[in-house]
């Protein structure tokens, strides 16, 4: 690929000796540098993670964590040794008043380090904007030009709001139109502003590698507002056109301390943002972008569907990572119950969970409190909503359980979603990798509008008491059906000399199938257990 001047420099492909070549991604704790890793990773290349804290990154294959603070231009000029390219995703934003002088300073370690280590190009994310700038802008576009002032050639890509779960700006977005059915909202509602789908920005972040330096800059191909993009979102989310009254007194200021009310968002970083939205952030070079690049970047309204998509998608996989509370528009509860000894096994399995696993579904009394559970199919139906008891012929990913969708089926895991009135809803169980042996539970919640939050927080002491009683409840079922599969003769020896065993080490296909068509070993030993 070629740049707009025909010039073709490229530090993706392997090195001499026909291994992947390495790049750095700094600042990989942040959102978009979490985002990249793996994308980068799947492409191929080698990572070196530079992060001041290692916890912030998740450890995978081709990924080397190093810590180090990007301040100290002799540490990372050793931590960036053996890179050929380095992403530099670094802002100090989030440290306050001051933070512009700060950003010059971690500007000036980095080039130097950069340039002592030998990387052969640095990739900057930087803003988008043009004429007077706020504080926050015009920060970045200096921070670009600082990183190049060691000699060391440059990509800098401008963008405005990054639409992808976890981004700041799309939080603030998310909540302030999920909450508010009306807004008063300041006239920087009607500044004109072109976001960028976070697949495309990493798509873009990847071509950088390969295009002739310089500034380039990106966005959707469509000029919205952020009033605009609010009514795209509610559209999207299936939620009504949200009423905005536009009051011209309202400051920056003022309208960032209303947003604190609101939203959850970072405060220190928001009000930085916030005081950027006088700001006109519009692409006025596309067709230079469009000659180096291959990227055709998606509309607003499918960058923001992709966004609550792919959050989606993502969390069945994730689910027991989740932290307890709210995070990224997704509230969570994690509760877990202990084990009795003599019920885990040498290799870390509990006895009868795999058994209990596959009797899900067809009855309340399999989830604990079916007083509660009537209770909550009788408020669906106040909503149009119609849960219905179902199982299906295999408990297995894909497969419709009730009002669930099975995501994932492994051993000593179940992970189930469901679309409700109020949101979207994940429930997952599996055993613990730790000792004591715990089951663990967890429920996550994507409300959906006022009523989503409503129905979270007004239930939310008794989900407090349920939640704790489902997961001793699938304790006390895995030890009573390792029991009556133990009297039963289908748990071998080796299991009952260890006091345990799983319907992993069952012949499944002794059981006769149950009256509904599934092959549901408990129905046959035994009635249903509560």
């Amino acid at each position: 690929m070629t740049g707009p001047d025909g010039a073709r420099t490229t530090t993706s492909g392997p090195a001499r000796d026909g291994t992947p070549a390495r790049v750095a991604v700094v600042g990989a704790g942040g959102f978009v540098g979490r985002q990249l890793i793996p994308h980068l990773t799947s492409t191929g290349h080698a990572v070196s993670a530079l992060v001041r804290n290692e916890a912030t990154v998740t450890v995978r294959p081709g990924v080397d964590i190093r810590p180090v603070d990007v301040s100290e231009t002799e540490a990372l000029t050793a931590a960036l040794a053996g890179c050929r390219a380095a992403y530099y995703l670094v802002h100090a934003m989030a440290g306050g008043p001051g933070f512009a002088e700060r950003d010059r300073e971690l500007a000036r370690s980095f080039a130097d380090a950069a340039a002592g280590a030998g990387v052969e190009r640095i990739v900057y994310l930087g803003g988008l904007g043009h004429g007077d700038l706020s504080e926050h802008l015009a920060s970045r576009q200096e921070v670009g030009r600082l990183l190049g002032s060691a000699g060391v050639p440059v990509v800098e890509l401008r963008a405005a709001v990054v639409l992808g779960a976890g981004s700041i700006s799309f939080e603030m977005v998310r909540y302030l139109t999920e909450r508010l059915p009306m807004m008063v909202c300041p006239r920087w509602v009607n500044t004109r502003v072109q976001p960028i789908a976070l697949g495309d920005l990493l798509e873009y972040l990847s071509e950088s590698l390969d295009v002739a330096p310089g500034v380039y800059e990106i966005g959707c191909p469509d000029v919205t507002t952020y009033r605009e993009m609010m009514d795209t979102y509610a559209r999207v989310r299936g939620l009504r056109r949200r009423l905005i009254v536009k009051v011209p007194v309202l400051s920056p200021s003022l309208s960032a301390h209303w947003v604190d009310l609101v939203t959850p968002v970072d405060a220190v970083v928001s009000h930085s943002l916030i005081e950027s939205l006088t700001n006109e952030v519009t692409v006025r070079t596309g067709d230079r972008t469009d000659a180096a690049f291959s990227v055709r970047p998606l509309r607003v309204e499918a960058s923001i569907r992709a966004a609550l998509d792919g959050q989606a998608d993502r969390v069945p996989a994730t689910l027991f990572e989740r932290h307890h509370g709210l995070e990224d528009g997704i509230y969570t509860d994690r509760s877990s119950a202990r084990v009795r000894p003599t019920g885990v096994s040498v290799s870390g399995e509990v006895a009868g969970v795999e058994a209990d696993f596959d009797d899900c579904g067809g009855q309340l009394a399999w989830y604990g409190w079916p007083y509660a559970w009537q209770l909550r199919i009788a408020l669906g139906h106040l909503f149009g909503e119609d849960l219905r008891l179902g199982r299906p012929s295999r408990i297995e990913a894909g497969a419709e359980v009730d009002w669930w969708t099975i995501d994932v089926r492994d051993q000593q895991t179940l992970v189930l979603s469901s679309s409700w009135f109020c949101g979207e809803a994940w429930l997952g169980f599996r055993v613990s990798s730790t000792r004591p042996t715990r089951i663990e539970q967890v429920g996550s919640l994507r409300t959906k509008g006022l009523v989503g939050l409503g129905y979270w927080w007004l239930l939310f002491p008794i989900h407090q008491i349920a939640f704790r009683a489902m997961v001793h409840h699938r304790v006390v079922r895995a030890r009573r059906m390792a029991r009556r599969m133990s009297k039963a003769g289908r748990i071998p020896s080796s299991a009952d000399e260890s006091g345990c065993g799983t319907m992993g080490e069952v012949d499944r296909a002794a059981w006769p199938a149950s009256d509904t068509g599934a092959s549901s070993v408990p129905d046959r030993i035994a009635p249903p257990l509560p």
